[in-house]
């Protein structure tokens, strides 16, 4: 995969405000990023120069907020910690065409906006992937990079395809997914439930790659590896108990039926030749182990019928929301404002 070259973005960025007519919006998550917002702002107006920015401040204290206002964004507060929350509520609040979201540490290149946006126009995409480019041995820290080819790969094993860059905080997302998204996440595992919810519906997407430079001086990482890294590999538990029931329990019954076999076998061969039935403990073991594989596999079956019916319903659901094409081939763009509440 190679970087695409930003000096092209001229022109894809004039193809986007000029031609399509689709209202953009650009949310940025943030919790203090007063060294960098400023910049960040700054960066999208000039990339993307007639959508409307968000910054939506989840309880800074070094004054994130004021510095994004005064930069020019619409600012707007959750006071629920975590991404997760502040995802929930932008993609509730926020009515556009296309969503381009990106996180507010200045680390993702905001000349490659134009090219994710004109991707999802040109191929009538509905999720559009920004796949981090390292610019430095810095920029990317070597267990961060680590666990993310491990969990996008493990989620490329279970659910059959699936992003080179998972954890990505840069993406653009048609109104159709932002509108049918059940999100449930509380902090970033909300990119795990983002990737899932494309590859469940089977919505078209796509990846461009981008830059991805150091954090602006002052700026901390919010990311533990391990403590994060724990709470996404949940999250791909959770999710592959809701959407892949039967393999999930069907794996579980089939190794309990394995060493069931495996036990109780010699168990059976001495009964059958001596009438007795000596090892009473491994028998019974082994027949509880038989006893609850089969419970494994009909909570299985079951589940599995159930997932189907909900997968159906969220598809109906998805489908009832025009998709890109639709809006660029004469229906009116819904404007990009914010609900206020109350």
């Amino acid at each position: 995969m190679t970087v695409i070259d930003t000096d092209g973005f001229r022109s894809a960025r004039a193809a986007v405000s000029a031609e399509t007519g689709l209202a953009v919006a650009v949310l940025i998550p943030c919790y203090n990023e007063a060294a960098a917002i400023a910049q960040v702002v700054a960066d999208f107006r000039t990339a993307l120069p007639e959508a409307r920015i968000y910054v939506y401040d989840n309880n800074s204290t070094d004054g994130t907020a004021a510095i994004a206002r005064a930069a020019g964004a619409e600012v707007r507060r959750e006071p629920r910690q975590g991404k997760g929350h502040v995802v929930r509520r932008m993609f509730a609040d926020v009515d556009a065409d296309i969503y381009v979201m990106v996180d507010g540490d200045g680390t993702y290149d905001a000349a490659a906006a134009p090219a994710m946006v004109q991707a999802m126009t040109d191929n009538g995409l509905d999720l559009v992937n920004g796949v981090r480019v390292a610019s430095s041995d810095t920029a990317y820290r070597p267990g961060h990079a680590f666990g993310n080819r491990m969990l996008s790969g493990l989620v490329r094993t279970i659910f059959g395809r699936g992003s080179s860059d998972m954890l990505s905080g840069y993406r653009v997302f048609s109104r159709r997914f932002v509108k049918t998204f059940p999100m449930m996440a509380r902090g970033f595992e909300i990119e795990t439930e983002l990737t899932v919810h494309s590859l469940e519906l089977g919505m078209p997407m796509d990846e461009v790659p981008g830059r991805f430079t150091d954090r602006a001086a002052g700026s901390e990482s919010k990311l533990n590896s391990v403590r994060d890294g724990l709470r996404i590999l949940s999250t791909i538990l959770r999710l592959l108990k809701q959407e892949r029931p039967m393999a999930l329990f069907g794996t579980m019954g089939a190794v309990g039926a394995a060493l069931s076999l495996g036990l109780g076998m010699p168990v059976v061969a001495e009964y059958l030749s001596t009438g007795l039935v000596p090892r009473l403990p491994t028998a019974l073991l082994a027949a509880s182990l038989m006893l609850m594989a089969c419970l494994g596999f009909t909570a299985g079956l079951i589940l599995e019928t159930v997932t189907r019916g909900r997968q159906e319903m969220k598809r109906m659901t998805y489908l009832s929301v025009p998709g890109v094409l639709a809006r660029l081939e004469g229906r009116a763009p819904a404007p990009a404002r914010a609900v206020r509440a109350g």
